[in-house]
């Protein structure tokens, strides 16, 4: 094994070892006993170093992809991957380190899993490969907005660069970091940790420019757009409410800020936009209906109807004896004969469920 390929399994192993501290640290009782740990995996939920391995499993599958096809750093992509993987889904987890495809992991890691086709997505990469475009899939429709208390994630008056010269540019991040204080900002992650965050809504600022002119903000990595998301007088300090677009899959930075004369810019994040993430059912059964059946007789049983709230996701029919077959079940109505030399019982009750918080 060459040096390149050691420091590659120790680049994930690291990572790796760094997320499974960073759940224990955010999960309660991550450290207990374990029998909590057992009882964890019963009920599908990853533990900590489950986690941790899947982590290692999913860098090693799309750590080379990311910085061949996408040009981001492996080290950087997977850093700024923790946060996202710290909260995933376990399902959606274990469905991402078995997928074919990067776009199909990253789907399945949100619960947009079933709207990318692994075999479609090979099929459109084969045949972009020949104008060198890259084919992704649709990450971005039906995006959910979800609010923030406002948090500073940059200020120029705070950073050694200072200003951003005349006519130039600077790259900035906007989510998925510990602290924004490289960038002038909040020392914290100011909440904003999505799993695939497609554009941000943010308060922008231009803080006394040394001429008249405008600044844009546009994703990372793209060209820059004919178009002024801020315009300003010299000296003057103008804000705008902005909703900019980021890259996805996640990249080195979220946003670039161009600049047409020397000025200081502030700005502050208020939300994002991203995938909406699958959230497990909430279901409950509903009490049974018993109803008596004399031999050689027929009967229903009919479940209790669910709450309000719920909707029924099965019936459930049960008999006393096997010689009590069902021939009708349906809309928490169960039908038997009692073939029996005696007296049987059925019982009925539904399964009913709900979203939770709905």
């Amino acid at each position: 094994m060459n040096s390149k390929a050691v420091l590659s399994l120790s680049l994930v192993g690291a990572i790796a070892l760094g997320l499974c501290a960073n759940v224990s640290a955010a999960v309660p009782g991550a450290q207990r006993s374990n029998a909590v740990a057992q009882t964890s995996v019963e009920t599908g939920k990853l533990t900590p170093r489950q986690r941790g391995e899947l982590t290692r499993q999913l860098v090693l599958k799309w750590g080379s992809y990311v910085q061949q096809v996408h040009g981001v750093p492996v080290r950087t992509w997977a850093e700024r991957m923790v946060p996202s993987l710290i909260q995933a889904d376990s399902a959606n987890f274990r469905a991402a380190v078995k997928r074919d495809t990067f776009e199909g992991a990253m789907a399945e890691l949100t619960g947009t899993g079933h709207r990318i086709n692994d075999e479609g997505v090979i099929t459109k990469l084969a045949f972009s490969d020949a104008d060198q475009t890259k084919a992704l899939g649709a990450l971005g429709n039906d995006l959910v907005y979800t609010p923030v208390a406002p948090c500073r994630i940059l200020d120029t008056r705070n950073v050694a660069a200072g200003a951003i010269a005349a006519n130039s540019t600077r790259n900035f991040v906007a989510f998925g970091v510990s602290s924004f204080a490289s960038q002038g900002g909040s020392a914290t992650n100011c909440g904003v940790n999505p799993l695939a965050a497609t554009a941000v809504a943010i308060n922008l600022t231009a803080v006394t420019p040394a001429g008249a002119g405008y600044a844009t903000a546009y994703p990372f990595g793209t060209t820059q757009p004919v178009a002024a998301s801020i315009n300003y007088a010299s000296g003057a300090i103008v804000n705008n409410a902005l909703i900019v677009q980021t890259p996805n899959p996640i990249a080195t930075f979220d946003f670039t800020l161009y600049s047409f004369a020397q000025s200081h810019y502030v700005a502050d994040i208020v939300g994002y936009f991203a995938p909406p993430v699958a959230t497990a059912l909430q279901c409950v059964e509903t009490t049974k209906t018993v109803v008596n059946i004399v031999a050689n007789g027929t009967a229903n049983a009919n479940a209790p109807a669910c709450a309000a709230g719920y909707t029924q996701t099965a019936t459930n029919c049960e008999s006393s004896d096997w010689l009590v077959p069902f021939v009708f079940i349906n809309a928490g109505t169960c039908s038997a004969r009692n073939n029996s030399a005696g007296a049987q019982e059925i019982r009925a009750s539904r399964t009913c469920c709900r979203v939770p918080g709905r």
